[in-house]
């Protein structure tokens, strides 16, 4: 984890533009402030191009997807490609109907993601492995390492593939991230919300490699140490908790251990 890259973040407070799902807004809003971001949730047809434009990073989630959503997701994604602004696109479900597989394939078709971030489900379906998937959550076992292996190759991009270890790869390399708490699974967003915090330290001046391992280890790292507070005895009061967490630097998150 490199500490200067979230200090980069909570110096330059990076807009981030969500194309997102209307389930996770407030709590993907809430967790990006925390963090030291700054989130605009701007999807209008007609401004998309321009928000995009003035933006740090682009994140592009497809949980409750529409046709005119999609089609902003595309022109934001464009223009961002256009301006070399990251884009980080989250695939949510999109193994659970033709309509969000089209989707996220006629976005791949027009968008170049810095980043694509998913489950195993959800990522195993976009080269065809085979791993049985429902919905929004993954199911079932597979090989993480060579399902991530695949996309980045497929796509040419950085891959994350969420789960109990979370798998990163970038730039030929594999990376495993054990940190984090059993209480992520069992809450709304939580996943979203990663993509929020991944889409902000993408706009620093780091490589690609420690933005994500930064992201993701401190994500789970702020989890765990909110689901270890002595107010917490479940998921209710773990979330405000856990947002409080995420505006905390890592050493204050290992303090005690």
């Amino acid at each position: 984890m490199q500490v200067d890259i979230i200090k980069q973040v909570r110096d330059t407070k990076p807009l981030v533009h969500h194309l997102t799902n209307q389930v996770v807004m407030n709590f993907s809003a809430n967790g990006l402030l925390s963090f030291g971001g700054s989130p605009i949730m701007a999807k209008a047809i007609e401004e998309v191009e321009q928000i995009a434009a003035i933006s740090n990073a682009v994140l592009i989630n497809i949980g409750t997807l529409t046709s005119t959503e999609l089609e902003s997701m595309i022109a934001a994604g464009k223009t961002a490609n256009k301006h070399n602004i990251p884009v980080l696109l989250d695939p949510v479900g999109v193994a659970a109907t033709s309509f969000r597989r089209n989707a996220i394939d006629k976005i791949l078709e027009e968008v170049r993601p810095t980043v694509i971030k998913g489950n195993a489900g959800e990522l195993a379906s976009l080269v065809n492995i085979n791993l049985e998937a429902k919905g929004v959550d993954s199911i079932g076992d597979g090989n993480l390492d060579v399902i991530a292996q695949k996309v980045s190759e497929k796509y040419n991009t950085a891959v994350v593939v969420t789960g109990e270890t979370d798998v990163i790869y970038v730039d030929n390399h594999l990376i495993h991230n054990g940190t984090g708490h059993h209480y992520l699974s069992s809450i709304t967003g939580s996943g979203c919300l990663l993509g929020s915090i991944i889409a902000a330290c993408l706009t620093t001046k780091s490589t690609l490699k420690d933005q994500l391992m930064t992201a993701v280890s401190f994500y789970g790292l702020s989890a765990s140490y909110a689901a270890n507070q002595e107010n917490v005895h479940g998921t209710g009061s773990f979330l405000p908790v856990f947002i409080d967490s995420l505006s905390k630097m890592p050493q204050e998150l290992t303090e005690g251990e």
